[in-house]
Formats: C-alpha cells, structure tokens, sequence
C-alpha cells in the first residue's frame, strides 16, 4: 500500500514532508510582513510551523484512515472473510511510515536553526501515539456510517479545516479569554501541545489536561472497537443488499 501510495504520484515520497513545508514558508512570510501576528515562539517560528505542521498532518491522517482503508478495500470486504481490524492496523502502519519521513524534515529545520533538544525527546513518541490514536478512534466511529455515505467524508474535510484554526498548530496557546478557552476545550490541544512541548523545550505546561484527555483517548479506543466490530456486519449486509438490489435492475435493462 505504501509504494502503491507514492508510486502513483509525481513526487512520491515529498509529499510526506511538502505540506508542512509550504505551510511553513508562507507562514513565516507572513509573519515577517507583519500580516500574521501569533506572538512569540519558543523557538524560531520557521521550526516551530515544521513540526507543528508535521503533528497536525499526522492526526488528520489518523482521522481520515480508517474511513479511507474500508472504502477502498469494500469489494474485498464483501467477498473475503478476515478480521477487518486489519485495515486499520495497515493505516497506522502507512501513518508512522509517514511521519518517520517528515522526521528526516523536522530534522533537518532544527539543525538549520540550531534548535537544541534535551533527553526529554525521548518521550515525545509516546504522546505522539496518544495523538494518532485519538485521530484513529473518531475516525474509526465514523467509518461504518461514512463507508455507506459519501458526506461523512466530504463533512470531515469542512471539519478538519476548521479544526485546525481552533488548535494551537501556527500559534501558542493563547493565554486568556473566549477564543483560548474554546482551545483549550479542544481535545487535540493538550496531545498535540505536549508532544511539541517535549520535541523541543522539554517542558509540559499542561500534565493535567494531557492525562486526561490520554486516559479518555484509551478508553474510546475499546468503545471503538467494540462499536467496529458490531456495526461492521450490518454495513456489510446493506452493502451487499445494494449489490444485489444493482445487479437485478441491471440485468433487467439488459
């Protein structure tokens, strides 16, 4: 799947690390003419986008994987008998694989910049897995509706687009009023914020709200999975319903 993934591309594998880069160098644009204002970072802004980027793209591949494993393996859904949580682990699989590219950028940037790291980064890869596995359980609750409706998926780009505005990706956590407790609400802050936080400074500002939403996370894991396992089977059977409900009307045209 994954040189199937790249090999049908012009670029391949650069478009592991293209859009956190691109992003990066129009925002930094921005920030030097003065038309994006997102105040002080805690180390150069350039970097700081690289890997906040870098984290963001891997959620909304973990949000939107599960849905775009079962659509594209329906046909093998509907024919061969296997465990259908074999899709999913495959996603993760092409997931980690990408961010172990866009590692080879963040790398890169941070030795541009000369950002200096402490043993604290050794921690970073397991908030990192809280944070695709938070992506992984919405998009796994999701899949049995969006596999028989085309608008879940279109739905769930208007949602990402707005997600990311209301998570701490190109700006701090902002430190008071209306907008800053909005995201602080979001669940995505605290995971995406602390494995930034220990990629770079070292530090955690919000343990508390990390914890939490980490013990939620593994928690809707299981409720996922169970919900997977039931609701699978009957989106299976309407599917195959559909089928054969196509397969009369056309050979009754015929």
């Amino acid at each position: 799947d994954i040189v199937a993934q790249y090999r049908q591309s012009f670029f391949g594998f650069m478009w592991a690390f293209l859009p956190p880069l691109v992003t990066a160098a129009a925002l930094t644009l921005a920030s030097r003419g003065n038309v994006l204002t997102v105040g002080a970072t805690p180390i150069p802004y350039p970097a700081y986008i690289v890997i906040s980027m870098a984290l963001w793209q891997t959620f909304v591949e973990a949000l939107q994987g599960p849905l775009q494993g079962v659509t594209s393996a329906k046909q093998m859904l509907l024919r061969v008998n296997f465990p259908r949580e074999a899709i999913i682990l495959a996603k993760l699989g092409e997931i980690f694989f990408n961010f172990g590219i866009k590692m080879l950028l963040i790398a890169g940037v941070f030795l541009w910049y000369q950002v200096s790291i402490g043993w604290m980064v050794l921690l970073a890869p397991f908030s990192l897995v809280f944070l695709v596995m938070l992506g992984t359980v919405l998009g796994v609750l999701l899949t049995p509706l969006g596999v028989l409706y085309q608008d879940v998926s279109k739905g769930l780009l208007l949602v990402a687009g707005l997600w990311f505005f209301l998570t701490p990706v190109v700006y701090p956590v902002p430190a008071g009023g209306t907008f800053a407790a909005v995201v602080r609400l979001n669940p995505v802050t605290p995971l995406l914020v602390t494995t930034r936080e220990l990629a770079t400074t070292g530090g955690i500002t919000d343990l508390q709200a990390f914890i939490f939403v980490s013990a939620l996370t593994v928690v809707g894991l299981f409720a996922a999975w169970v919900f997977f396992r039931l609701a699978m089977p009957l989106v299976l059977e309407r599917m195959r319903s559909e089928e054969r409900r196509v397969g009369k009307e056309c050979r009754s045209r015929w």
